[in-house]
């Protein structure tokens, strides 16, 4: 049954589905967490009740999107011992602290304050409430940093040595923390969960615009003034993402070149200006892209700023160190293809703002709600350029993915993949859908915040309404 299917590939599956499943929400509640803080600080500071009902209204999804970013979390921390036990022996002394320091940073603080940033509007003051805000959208941010400088030093390993058991032993953590590719990798990541967030805002936003003109009776009031914040991010951070996107090519292209010959299509090298190609079907076997489409000397123009600078190619390298070229060559075109569709829903946005019919235009509300789940589509595919333009290292150069692989057979990983993927898409699932339902709901004056009751037995057998359980211990009292 498994014929032809190894475990690395049934592990290397899993980790994709599981990692691509979580990552989804963090990029929206890191994103969300910062712009429920700006919503609570411009109800304090303006009074005007809408800022609080938007609030309210973003904080239900955030709740939701937060657990479900901790679990999925969660679940993919076990996959380091089940499938990938070596990789946890030979990286853990670099990569455990790396993981513990978020922990004690960043979940920390955020547990700290999420519960009275969930549950303590009216039950403590204003300036608490809104400090725990800030403390969960900082610790978002702090977890954001701490996973990202792991996963950058597997990209670009710097400050340690070996030990006698070829363990990966830390020499020095500022090296280690601060390494090459950390300080591009974590702007392009965090402005992504920004834009992701905004679209989504945006596109919800956009719906009860439609919505009213079609029911003349649906409250707009809080879709106007979300539609207008999520499009000033478009229109402002979109063209901020480009240059950092630009940026960390050039860093790619120094530390990782075989990766940038992936996701441009070369597999030649050109010593005289590389074209760029815009499309064309990747032939790993052969080794050439075929069908091309290509714009002469732009690669090497756009990548070393100089039309004549040489390129390097996959020729240039063994060919068992290639990454796997036609997920890295479409997944990069796609998330580029996002990124400047965002740019223009933000320019066409500040074209209507101008003209005075941001609220007016239904042609621009459709093309913000198509773009709403875009930016989960784009993160998910940066994710992936990165991570399979890695491969066959899970660190670069230095430890091969067949290396980390735990003993582990075929259907053992193929047993538990089936299980992630009926658990997921049923839990999962169920969680994205009562989000989806929420915003299907436009934000109300006076919009409820999350029920509180009473205190709930939450285990044991609660006795019925009316039931006296001492009329059965003590009959005869």
């Amino acid at each position: 049954m498994f014929e032809g299917i190894t475990a690395l590939d049934l592990a290397r599956a899993q980790f994709a589905f599981t990692i691509s499943f979580h990552f989804i929400f963090p990029a929206f509640s890191i994103g969300l967490a910062s712009f429920l803080a700006v919503l609570e600080g411009l109800w304090l500071w303006t009074g005007r009740e809408v800022y609080l009902n938007l609030f309210k209204y973003w904080l239900k999804i955030f709740s939701i999107a937060f657990a479900m970013g901790v679990v999925s979390g969660i679940v993919m921390s076990y996959q380091f011992g089940t499938n990938w036990a070596q990789f946890s022996d030979k990286a853990g002394p670099v990569v455990g602290p790396l993981m513990a320091y978020e922990v004690l940073t960043a979940f920390f603080l955020e547990a700290g304050f999420l519960g009275v940033m969930l549950f303590g509007m009216g039950r403590v003051g204003k300036a608490l409430h809104y400090t725990a805000t800030l403390m969960v959208a900082l610790g978002t941010a702090i977890s954001a940093f701490w996973i990202i400088v792991v996963n950058s030093w597997m990209h670009t390993p710097q400050g340690f040595a070996f030990n006698a058991a070829g363990q990966f032993v830390p020499v020095d953590w500022w090296v280690v923390i601060f390494n090459p590719s950390m300080p591009y990798r974590l702007v392009h990541t965090v402005l992504g969960a920004y834009l992701t967030t905004a679209l989504v805002v945006g596109g919800v936003g956009a719906w009860h615009l439609l919505k009213g003109r079609r029911e003349p009776g649906h409250s707009t009031e809080g879709a106007k003034v979300m539609f207008s914040m999520a499009m000033w991010m478009a229109a402002l951070v979109a063209p901020l993402q480009i240059v950092a996107g630009d940026e960390h090519g050039l860093n790619t292209l120094q530390h990782q070149p075989a990766k940038i010959a992936a996701m441009e299509g070369n597999y030649k090298s050109y010593p005289n200006g590389a074209p760029l190609t815009l499309f064309g079907i990747p032939d790993q076997k052969a080794g050439v892209m075929r069908d091309a489409v290509e714009i002469p000397k732009l690669g090497s123009l756009i990548l070393k700023h100089d039309p004549n600078a040489p390129l390097l190619g996959l020729d240039a390298f063994p060919r068992k160190n290639w990454p796997p070229v036609h997920i890295v060559f479409w997944t990069f075109r796609i998330m580029v293809a996002i990124g400047f569709a965002i740019l223009g829903l933000g320019l066409f946005s500040l074209l209507a703002r101008f003209r005075g019919k941001l609220f007016d235009w239904p042609w621009l509300h459709r093309a913000a709600l198509v773009m709403g789940p875009a930016g989960f589509v784009a993160v998910i595919c940066g994710w992936a350029t990165t991570e399979s333009g890695r491969q066959p290292f899970t660190v670069y150069g230095l430890l091969r993915t067949a290396d980390s692989l735990s003993p582990v057979g075929a259907p053992a990983v193929a047993a538990s993949l089936t299980a992630f993927v009926l658990v997921y898409f049923v839990v999962f699932g169920i969680g994205t859908w009562f989000i989806v339902k929420l915003m299907g709901h436009a934000p109300q004056p006076g919009e409820p915040g999350i029920p509180v009751g009473g205190p709930t037995r939450t285990a044991g057998i609660t006795p019925a309404a009316g039931h006296d359980p001492d009329a059965i211990l003590h009959p005869a009292e």
